[in-house]
């Protein structure tokens, strides 16, 4: 996924607000003269909470800042700081998974509630895959909400890409078989289908996305290729919730986090990996096509949390 942006300084934009969160709790919790004791570990879990990293993630690095401690690795308490940046990225290492595309056409679905950046990020992932030179369809399978259509027509019309849709309320499902017949008669390398984030029916959201994944899989066998949950990172344990919800239902094979540009707790990324097990495909930082980035866990780290403020 080389054809995704990934430049730290774009990644850092979008997360500043979170390393300025962080850094200037960090700047003080991890001053040189400050003794490494067990009032400054207890404040640096709090601190870690808060910035919605989860008491899993902070008690994991607690436990590892307290043994290069003691082994005298760390001896000063603003060694700390890059200490931290290393467990990040560490700890989101095996995260960092790129989309699969070896198939042709790749079909991927773009799950998620609305609200949470879906269609605009089927639209910004099509933009990407087109200028990498591969021939993309786009699929607007929420017929439930007009708008979402239209949306994505525009989306369309403005990237050069061309949009498989039917008429509002008509079938999810049958505009997935539609997508992915025109998909293979045309030898499109990529399918992205922008699926509901809610009905206006009496159906069960789950039971229809649940249909329009069979009726992909019996067009093209070992289809869909990524289901990926497109999640609002704003959203905090709400949206870690609906993630279980979506990977009991459908079975993710990965999630885009969307909107970190917009939070002060961008730490909530270490949390939704060590809590849920996903990897994490994509992340957006910014309203821009090249905003979406395929997530690296390094550069990540380096734009959360930067050694020298």
């Amino acid at each position: 996924m080389k054809f995704l942006a990934s430049l730290t300084d774009r990644l850092r934009d979008g997360l500043r607000r979170s390393h300025e969160f962080l850094g200037g709790q960090l700047d003080e919790l991890f001053a040189s003269e400050r003794p490494i004791d067990d009032s400054l570990f207890e404040e640096l879990e709090e601190l870690l909470i808060a910035a919605d990293l989860g008491v899993l993630v902070a008690e994991d690095f607690k436990h590892r800042a307290r043994e290069e401690v003691m082994f005298g690795t760390v001896t000063r308490a603003d060694q700390l700081r890059p200490l931290f940046r290393r467990f990040i990225a560490d700890t989101l290492r095996p995260a960092a998974q790129g989309l699969r595309l070896e198939h042709q056409p790749a079909v991927i679905l773009m799950l998620g509630v609305n609200g949470s950046g879906k269609t605009t990020t089927s639209a910004k992932l099509a933009a990407q895959l087109k200028a990498a030179g591969r021939h993309v369809l786009l699929a607007a399978a929420d017929t439930f909400r007009a708008a979402a259509i239209e949306q994505l027509e525009e989306w369309g019309r403005r990237v050069g890409v061309e949009v498989i849709r039917q008429e509002s309320g008509s079938d999810p499902a049958a505009v997935a078989f539609d997508a992915v017949r025109a998909a293979t008669a045309r030898r499109a390398d990529a399918l992205i289908v922008d699926t509901a984030g809610r009905l206006h029916t009496k159906s069960n959201l789950m039971d229809e996305l649940a249909k329009l994944t069979r009726v992909v899989a019996r067009q093209m066998p070992g289809a869909p290729h990524e289901s990926l949950m497109v999640l609002d990172a704003t959203t905090g344990q709400n949206g870690l919730s609906q993630a279980r919800l979506f990977h009991q239902g459908i079975g993710l094979t990965g999630l885009c986090l969307t909107k970190l540009d917009g939070t002060a707790k961008g730490g909530i990324v270490l949390r939704i990996h060590r809590e849920l097990g996903l990897p994490i495909k994509l992340v957006g930082v910014g309203e821009r096509v090249e905003d979406l980035q395929t997530f690296d866990a390094d550069r990540f780290a380096e734009a959360l949390v930067p050694v020298d403020q």
